[in-house]
């Protein structure tokens, strides 16, 4: 079976499934159409599907003028009907893994997608997860799961973990040329998902097994959490101590070796670096062992839209103003610069307690027209006039915002992003608080 599917994939004689739509699977799909497979997406969201199916992106990351072209040619087609599974030969599942509001691991979507490819299992399947999860979710839950059929992997079917490594926004490392982590649950798993993958991406990276590429996507964001942190927690320290973190940091950063920037900010969002650690965290808790370092960077970056709210509080009495009853804006809250993703975003949080402390708030983001807060929804303003406002916060350092043109009309900026003196203002008017 596995010399079959081989020279199959060789002979790109395959169909594919893409198992969620979304940010990680439609780029995915484009890549494996571009290079000449045919992929069928599945999502139950029909509104997706249809979109996808009139050649309509809706992922920042995705233009349309890209996507239709390949759905014109038949090479991706969208549907919200689980059986498509059974006609292809692979399956890629490309789910969201959130966190249960008890911070708990929420596989329900992850469980749901292995009841349907189970439901469509057959021989010569070729099945590669890549929804972010905790060491052992493969071959502990899924892989059980599926040889309920009476099929057995690495004979009748392959399956292996891939974790995603999409970063929304960023044209230089793309799904096709950041390399791919292949762990199979066997070895002729390894090999056939490798193959599979290699038709359409340009670096495969084969391990050891699918709880070595589980780790490893939970380490990159752990890695990032925890240095974060650190950073964060110098901004408290250098704000005690009167001194500037931004300076500290670029100075450290002088060192050529032994020594790498992270930067403060108002917080940590994205799907991956707030919820990765945890997933981690809570493995660990099953062995009677405490993260240490997860747990104090998770509480220093959860932590830090209260800091930045009671530094804006500061500000203001500066300024011999209450919070409560000021006006406020809050120039973008996507979680990192010209995405329009907001989740996780720790800028929602910071609108969410000035309202609660009494401040009018509204917000100006051109990436996001709308968002709901706390059940309220709230509407991007069209046309800012930063001088009616007491303070403006910049809360996501988008590059179309005209820093000058702020800096100029704004009475009083607080900057979590030290954005300002990034696009070469000097404050000489003293008009501008960060972190």
């Amino acid at each position: 079976m596995k010399e079959e599917i081989l020279k199959k994939i060789e002979k790109r004689d395959i169909k594919i499934a893409v198992v969620g739509l979304g940010y990680v699977g439609l780029p995915l799909a484009i890549e494996f159409a571009k290079a000449g497979v045919k992929v069928h997406g599945y999502d139950v969201d029909e509104k997706k599907t249809e979109k996808i199916n009139k050649g309509i992106s809706y992922v920042k990351d995705v233009s349309s003028e890209e996507l239709a072209p390949l759905v014109e040619k038949g090479l991706i087609t969208a549907t919200s009907e689980s059986s498509v599974l059974s006609e292809v030969d692979g399956i890629i599942i490309a789910v969201p893994t959130p966190l249960s509001k008890t911070k708990d691991p929420d596989l329900s979507y992850v469980i749901k997608a292995a009841h349907d490819v189970k439901k469509n299992l057959k021989k010569g399947h070729i099945i590669s997860f890549e929804s972010t999860t905790y060491p052992g979710t493969t071959d502990e839950i899924i892989l059980p799961l599926l040889e309920e059929t009476g099929l057995v992997v690495g004979k009748d079917f392959f399956l292996a973990f891939s974790p995603e490594r999409i970063d929304p926004g960023n044209t230089k490392y793309t799904v096709k040329n950041t390399p791919k982590l292949v762990g199979g649950v066997e070895p002729n798993s390894t090999e056939v998902v490798s193959a599979l993958y290699s038709l359409a991406l340009l670096n495969v990276v084969p391990v050891s097994s699918s709880r070595v590429a589980e780790a490893a996507k939970l380490l990159e964001n752990t890695f990032r959490s925890i240095n974060i942190g650190l950073a964060n927690e110098m901004a408290i320290m250098c704000n005690i101590l009167g001194i500037d973190v931004w300076e500290v940091i670029e100075a450290a950063g002088t060192k050529p070796f032994g020594f790498m920037k992270f930067y403060p900010g108002p917080g940590i969002g994205g799907h991956c670096i707030p919820i990765d650690p945890i997933y981690l965290s809570w493995k660990l808790k099953t062995f009677n062992y405490t993260a240490r370092f997860i747990e104090t960077a998770t509480d220093i970056n959860s932590n830090m839209p209260r800091y930045v709210v009671g530094r804006i509080q500061d500000a203001l009495n500066e300024k011999e103003r209450s919070i409560k009853g000021s006006r406020i804006l809050v120039l973008g809250i996507a979680y990192k610069r010209d995405i329009d993703d907001v989740r996780e975003s720790p800028i929602l949080d910071i609108i969410d307690l000035l309202e609660q402390k009494g401040a009018n708030v509204e917000y100006y983001d051109p990436h996001v027209p709308w968002v709901e807060i706390s059940g309220k929804l709230m509407e991007s303003i069209k046309d800012p006039k930063y001088e009616d406002y007491n303070l403006v916060v910049l809360g996501t350092d988008h590059s179309s915002f005209d820093y000058r043109e702020i800096y100029e009309k704004a009475p009083y900026i607080f900057d979590t992003r030290n954005a300002f003196r990034n696009s070469g203002i000097q404050d000489n008017q003293h008009k501008i608080v960060t972190l």
